[in-house]
Order: structure tokens, then sequence, then C-alpha cells
């Protein structure tokens, strides 16, 4: 059974893929609600003492989804929030109810094309490189990108709001999605 938008109002999730603005957009949304802004894995960098790219290379991808978990857990009793996530969370089907349950969910979509051009020069993050840690070129990272986003869109599909987000101004994207927010948020 799911709990109606009116009592999941007051938190709002950002997801879609890696690179898709959530980290950018979210704290300009945030601000012109008057919420708060968290971005996930930054908070999660902060309490573990290493970047993203660091815990799973020490740690795993297991141990960051439990930590993913754990915090979303504690921002979901949060008040008028608004937490990025990162562009895997909701792979994870422990901490996708606690989102779903708690908190107007927002998907950032961005094509493919437009998600390559964003990453192709990047090298912070563990999807852009491989076994060896260096980058791929940018037909393996399309392919790579265009392979997870593939097993990744039916669940960003269960968003409340989906909202395209590819080569829009800044400015005119954030409007859209207050906009389309005003509705459900309090």
């Amino acid at each position: 059974m799911s709990i109606p938008i009116a009592e999941r109002n007051r938190r709002i999730f950002l997801t879609g893929f890696m690179a898709s603005g959530k980290s950018t957009i979210g704290p300009i949304l945030a601000n012109a609600l008057g919420f708060e802004f968290v971005d996930l894995d930054l908070a999660i960098a902060r309490v573990e003492g290493k970047t993203v790219r660091e815990i799973f290379r020490d740690e795993g991808e297991h141990y960051f989804r439990e930590r993913e978990r754990a915090m979303v857990t504690e921002l979901s009793g949060r008040d008028r929030v608004v937490i990025s996530l990162g562009g895997g969370t909701l792979s994870d089907p422990d901490t996708l109810p606690i989102i779903t349950g708690s908190g107007i969910l927002v998907y950032l979509k961005v094509p493919v094309g437009e998600i390559t051009r964003r990453l192709r020069n990047k090298t912070d993050r563990p999807m852009v490189l491989n076994a060896d840690g260096e980058r791929l070129n940018e037909d393996q990272l399309r392919d790579r990108i265009a392979t997870l986003l593939a097993m990744r869109e039916p669940v960003y599909a269960l968003a409340d709001v989906t909202l395209e987000a590819d080569q829009q101004r800044l400015g005119l994207t954030v409007d859209r999605l207050v906009r389309a927010l005003a509705p459900l948020v309090r």
C-alpha cells in the first residue's frame, strides 16, 4: 500500500544516473523551496572519512550500499529536505521502500549521449574506469552507461515526478521542477 504524497511531501529525493545533475540541481531546488539540501554521497564520505571512490576500492560496493541504506534511513526522518541520491542508490531493494515510503522521488532523466558527454573526461568516478583503474574510451563508456541505464530505468520509472534534464539551462530545469513539485510540496 502506497503512502499518500501528502504524507511524504516534506522530503524530496533526487534520483537519476550519474551526471544527471542531482548534486547541481539539488541545492538550487532546496533553496527555492526553503528546504535543507543533503548530497548522500558527500554525507557518506564525510562520515567514512574517504571518498566514494576510496570506499568502493577499499570496502567494496556491498559495504557502500549498506552505508547508503543507513544514511537514507537517518535522512528519511528529517523534515523539509532535498536529498541527492547516488546513481545506484535505488538498486538496493532494501533502500527503495525507505525512499518511496518517506518522500517524493524525482527522476532527472538524461539521455545516454549527454551522460557520456558529461563523464568522458572524468576520472574521479569508479564507473568511468576499467578494472586496471584506467579511464574507459568514449565508446566503452557509452556502452557501460547504456547497459547500466537499461538496468536501472525500471526503478527510476517508479518516481513520482520525471523531468527531462538534458541540455536546458540550469535555471530553466529548476523552474520546471519547482512547478512540477508545487502541487505536491507544502
